[in-house]
């Protein structure tokens, strides 16, 4: 047969389910978390695995698209979010062995779309024309942008975020999402890669420096001045009014009165630090672009490094029902003990 004749159109990935491999652990996994004792990880393709024995075996769960997914959230044992390419946003409620979709970049266009017609007939401005021209132009170009992370305060209230200033809130479980642009200050859509929160505080970080905070359940988001103007990657909010931000070249910085002063960590390494949290003891972990892994024992002021035996490109970290690190990466999944640091 002649090449492409009796070769229909190629599925599109918010179409296609992702398919499942035998190597699937072995993929591209940009994201893990735990959901009580079971583990999961998403990434290239749609692929989204889960693990009930501490990492040591994975199944894949079944997942309605194939578009690439960036970052997944449980909020309880059963219920979480994942999100990706094209705009795609995924929902569980059975501990993640089965995914719908409940938003894609055709409809967030669509949403967008509807905003900014309604906004520009309240104003009649430059602003309100501008933002009316990108979501058109958003529109026409399909779901081609990515969300990058999603944060549900509980399980009602949640937030997405991602390229070229993207931000959508849900306060039903994500039933309906709406357009939240309008609810923070980024005039020149910087990219936004990590949103947290921890009490009353909701943290966003992105491009160029940026970072906002919310202390009214994100109906605002205030812009907070840092001294570092590169990308921040992520944002660790811990007790009281401390915060650590991470990003490229191994650039932290650490403050204790919610980000109005900032001192640098000296971390070690000049690779992009790519992930973060507080584990169960109260110590702190950031992992690497280079396969490092980083551990504070003094609440952010100082890390040193953890013996890694499978390093590879991390991009997610997650704490094990028995203390050991899980990461995710370039190579799939790794496992660190939290127990010995390199001298």
């Amino acid at each position: 047969m002649p090449a492409g004749q009796g070769i229909g159109p190629t599925p599109d990935v918010l179409e296609r389910p992702a398919l499942f491999s035998a190597r699937a652990s072995d993929s591209v996994l940009l994201a893990v978390t735990r959901a009580n004792q079971r583990l999961l990880a998403v990434g290239e393709r749609g692929i989204v695995l889960f693990s009930d024995d501490g990492a040591t075996s994975w199944q894949q769960a079944r997942v309605p698209i194939s578009a690439t997914l960036t970052a997944i959230q449980f909020v309880t044992e059963k219920k979480g979010w994942a999100v990706g390419h094209s705009g795609a946003v995924l929902r569980t409620e059975d501990g993640g062995a089965h995914w719908v979709k409940q938003l894609d970049g055709n409809q967030a266009a669509q949403l967008m779309l509807e905003d900014a017609q309604k906004n520009a007939m309240e104003h009649d401005d430059d602003q309100a024309r501008r933002r009316l021209s990108e979501a058109q132009r958003l529109l026409r170009e399909g779901p081609d942008k990515p969300f990058f992370d999603i944060w549900f305060v509980d399980e009602k209230r949640g937030f997405i975020v991602g390229a070229f200033g993207l931000f959508f809130a849900t306060q039903d479980g994500g039933k309906t999402w709406l357009p939240w642009r309008a609810h923070i200050e980024n005039p020149t859509d910087k990219h936004l890669y990590c949103i947290r929160s921890l009490g009353g505080s909701l943290y966003l970080v992105g491009e160029e420096g940026a970072l906002y905070r919310s202390t009214d359940a994100g109906r605002t988001f205030i812009g907070i001045n840092t001294p570092y103007r590169g990308s921040w990657f992520g944002v660790i909010p811990l007790e009281k009014q401390y915060v650590i931000a991470y990003g490229l070249r191994g650039n932290a910085y650490w403050s204790q009165d919610a980000g109005q002063h900032w001192r640098k960590i000296d971390t070690g390494t000049q690779a992009a630090l790519t992930a973060g949290m507080v584990l169960s003891d109260g110590s702190i972990v950031l992992a690497s672009q280079a396969g490092e892994v980083l551990r504070s024992i003094d609440f952010g002021r100082s890390f040193k490094a953890l013996a890694v035996a499978r390093p590879f490109p991390f991009s997610g970290v997650a704490q094990a029902a028995n203390g050991d690190l899980v990461l995710s990466g370039a190579r799939g999944i790794s496992r660190v003990s939290i127990r010995q640091a390199i001298p």
